[in-house]
């Protein structure tokens, strides 16, 4: 393929192409759907960072030191929020204790740690305006604190701007929606729902000016039009290519393609509260039902590769695929005529109206149909499609997950962990708890690798953890590895995709 002929973007501006429908808040202790990630990585701080190669560097905390109770930070001097004010030590205590309180999502990231909105104030302590102290629950490892406390949830705000714009004793939440409160390396100018999102970049960061002055999110949903937009250099990066459009660009000398492991996957939610789907064998007989090197092939292509077991086959201690989930849709009816549903039922698929979540929910409804179920499909935005999930209001569901760290526990935390699976438990953050799945076994044993601080203990009880998801029969059924397909202009140099999606971008820099 020859150069095409850009129009070129301002060599001082970022112009990123990607479908916005899945930002629904830019608050971090509340949103953490993918694209609200990259926003909100770029707006906030945390204690420490994270890199694409797992590697954790030193972020808001200049060092830490880690003792057998408790792990201590201390401060950078020279870090300040977009608002002027100087981060402290009390910042992080309220942040923290703020995330917990709040009770959505993103608190889900701790609470497997231990931590609650009822303990957590008893655990955090400013020692001075320059060092924090975390105690330790003695629930989780000190490494793994430290790549939780690396993701956006675990993000620092700007306390008094927040506190504020509070009203109704709501945390500054419905402000923080839509405003920004971060000490990151850019602020928020604009957010318009759906269309674009703006932000500039700060003269006072800590590290200094980012490279750049501003960066622009175009929401632009059509596969078509976001490729015509890069090749046309009206956009610099495109987010949201269909598999066919990504594989437009092999052989570009104008756009390299990053295939961007994300160490998660596309999964197959499944409602326990169906009765139907609460049958084993059911379940059973929809994973052998599906096709899943065909819609490899046909559909996912950059996106994603046949995987079962929720854990990169690459990842140190990942087991084989079970052999008896795999394609077979005379033994699929066999077995759903022995679970007693010989004639089939209906069920509704929910998904986001995204590439490439739609064309697998088709995929599955026609699966589905040639071994008797009769599948809706009922795409939404993502507001409408993540509420529903939160709220167990589907049958079946396409969601999508990453990893917070790139180990067995960080791929397969979330669907191996349901403390408390009762209605009343109200966890719309954990994965497991939305399916209605009980898994009191699996639990536990995913709250002894956490605890584990030897790392041959450790992989010992990793490969339990699969072993025992195998025999669950997951209500939560991975489908395919996912990962990320971003074209990048050859303008563009230092943009390197993230695997938790939190991509920083006060190093990148365009050429002329």
């Amino acid at each position: 393929m020859g150069t095409a002929a850009f129009a070129e973007t301002p060599s001082d501006t970022l112009v990123y192409g990607t479908s916005l429908a899945q930002v629904i808040s830019l608050d971090p202790h509340q949103g953490q759907e993918a694209t609200s990630l990259e926003i909100m990585a770029n707006l906030y701080d945390r204690l420490v960072g994270s890199m694409p190669d797992g590697s954790l560097p030193p972020q808001l905390a200049e060092s830490w030191e880690i003792r057998e109770t408790s792990i201590t930070f201390k401060l950078r001097e020279n870090a300040v929020f977009a608002s002027g004010r100087p981060v402290t030590a009390e910042d992080v205590v309220w942040s923290l204790n703020r995330l917990m309180a709040m009770d959505q999502a993103p608190s889900s990231k701790l609470k497997p740690a231990g931590y609650t909105k009822e303990n957590i104030g008893g655990m955090l302590h400013a020692i001075d305006a320059r060092t924090f102290r975390i105690d330790l629950t003695g629930n989780i490892a000190p490494d793994l604190l430290l790549y939780r406390l690396s993701e956006v949830a675990a993000s620092i705000v700007d306390r008094e701007a927040v506190e504020s714009n509070a009203v109704n004793g709501d945390n500054g939440n419905e402000w923080l929606r839509t405003n920004g409160a971060g000490s990151g390396p850019f602020a928020l100018k604009r957010w318009s729902p759906n269309d674009i999102v703006l932000m500039e970049g700060r003269e006072d960061y800590w590290a200094g000016a980012p490279k750049l002055k501003r960066v622009i999110m175009r929401h632009v949903p059509e596969s078509q039009v976001e490729r015509l937009m890069l090749e046309g250099g009206d956009i610099d990066i495109a987010g949201a290519l269909s598999a066919g459009d990504t594989l437009h660009f092999q052989g570009s000398d104008s756009v390299t393609i990053q295939q961007v492991p994300t160490g998660g996957f596309y999964v197959l939610a499944m409602n326990m509260e169906r009765k139907e789907l609460a049958e084993p064998k059911v379940r059973e007989a929809i994973f052998k039902s599906i096709d899943y090197a065909g819609i490899a092939s046909a559909i996912l292509g950059p996106y994603g590769r046949v995987r079962h077991i929720p854990v990169p086959e690459n990842y140190a201690s990942a087991i084989p695929d079970p052999e008896g989930w795999s394609y077979d849709p005379t033994a699929a009816k066999a077995i759903l005529e022995e679970a007693g549903y010989g004639d089939g039922f209906t069920v509704n698929i929910k998904t986001i109206a995204q590439t490439p979540r739609v064309d697998l929910a088709t995929s599955v409804q026609a699966a589905l149909a040639e071994i008797g179920i009769t599948a809706n499909v009922v795409q939404g935005s993502g507001a409408d499609i993540i509420s529903a999930h939160r709220a167990r209001d589907f049958d079946i569901l396409i969601p999508q997950t990453g990893a917070y760290m790139p180990n067995v526990m960080g791929s397969m935390e979330q669907f191996s962990s349901n403390p408390d699976n009762s209605r009343e438990a109200n966890n719309a953050g954990n994965f497991v708890w939305r399916s209605a799945w009980d898994i009191p076994e699996l639990t536990e044993v995913t709250a002894a690798a956490l605890r584990e601080q030897d790392t041959t203990k450790r992989a010992t009880l990793y490969t339990e953890m699969q072993e025992q998801f195998v025999r669950a029969v997951p209500a939560v059924f991975p489908m395919f590895e996912r990962f990320l397909p971003v074209a990048v202009s050859n303008r563009v140099v230092g943009y390197q995709g993230h695997a938790q999606n939190v991509v920083r971008l006060e190093n990148v820099t365009k050429a002329d």
